[in-house]
């Protein structure tokens, strides 16, 4: 069985595709470069391939199956970068490869605490010796009611975590799940938008969800409001966002993800043009956080990554059960 991996990172995954290729016999061809119409041709003779955060559009997807790629591979839990409706009306099957819910559960109780706390103003001030008090107060936790939107594996784990803090927790979600309800308490969208002091986003994106942080929910929610996205950048409108920031409508975020970030982040760009105009406008606030999609990226998550990713070509492989088919 061979295997092609595009995005390959030498400094972080390669000992486990080392690991996990001995362990299910698997012949590894690899680059460190992205899969693009300039790099597809790396994958002739492979009948399996594994990505990253690249878009594979439909152009790209119909390249690869025309040099016989049978299976996409992602090294990832989210596929709304992949063409998944055009690889599958060629008979080609997307995977992914969900991981430790742990590592974005503590990012996102991170940024929350961070944002309540005002830290980046904090920190801010600390580096040019301004130890005063004013425009710093922050909130305590247990005195706060927080809507959790989105309770899969992250949402419950960011649930479960947020109990200890003594706070209210709402929940929203199309399929409730009874484990959420020791700890939350299952509301429609308009009474978390209207109620909760603290909104964070556990989602997959989908066209249904897509921007379901709209101008018209920004509208609903409380002056102050603090959002938390740690999940797909549009789910939130970003226009919208800035305007209820310019506003002082919102009154923090904490944003791992952002509207047209694909082909951007794990990048380095120090010496060129960013070309996502979001990025540096949502920087310049000082009550917004700004991480570049490292939520997941724990020694844990990388580990589940890759086994993931290589174990659902595996299945495939081998026509058995495969829970990482999308």
């Amino acid at each position: 069985m061979k295997v092609f991996a595009y995005s390959y990172r030498k400094f972080d995954e390669e000992p486990y595709f080392k690991k996990y290729c001995e362990q299910l016999g698997i012949e590894l061809g690899y680059t460190e470069l992205d899969p693009t119409m300039e790099t597809a041709h790396l994958a002739a003779g492979y009948d399996y391939i594994s990505i990253l955060l690249t878009r594979m559009d439909a152009q790209l997807v119909e390249e690869f199956h025309r040099l016989g790629v049978r299976v996409i591979s992602n090294r990832l839990i989210g596929v709304d970068h992949v063409d998944v409706r055009r690889a599958k009306e060629l008979g080609m099957v997307v995977t992914n490869a969900p991981y430790s819910s742990n590592c974005v559960a503590d990012f996102t109780l991170m940024l929350m605490l961070m944002s309540i706390r005002r830290m980046k103003q904090m920190m801010r001030r600390n580096e040019m010796n301004d130890f005063t008090l004013p425009g710093i107060q922050g909130m305590e936790m247990r005195n706060l009611t927080v809507g959790v939107l989105g309770t899969g594996k992250i949402g419950r784990t960011v649930i479960h975590a947020l109990s200890g803090f003594g706070c209210k927790i709402l929940a929203y979600d199309l399929y409730p799940n009874e484990e959420v309800k020791a700890h939350a308490q299952y509301a429609d969208l308009d009474t978390i938008f209207t109620t909760c002091d603290v909104i964070t986003l556990h989602m997959p994106l989908t066209d249904e969800n897509f921007h379901i942080i709209s101008r018209d929910a920004l509208a609903k929610m409380k002056k102050g409001v603090v959002l938390i996205n740690t999940a797909r950048g549009p789910l939130i409108d970003t226009e919208a966002l800035i305007d209820a920031l310019e506003a002082e409508h919102v009154g923090a975020a904490g944003l791992d993800v952002v509207e047209d970030e694909v082909g951007l982040y794990h990048n380095d760009w120090k010496n060129t043009v960013i070309h996502n105009r979001y990025i540096p406008l949502l920087r310049g606030f000082n009550n917004v956080i700004v991480t570049s999609h490292k939520a997941y990226y724990t020694d844990q998550s990388v580990d589940d990554m890759v086994r993931n990713s290589l174990l659902g070509i595996y299945y495939e492989h081998n026509g058995m059960e495969n829970p990482f088919k999308v």
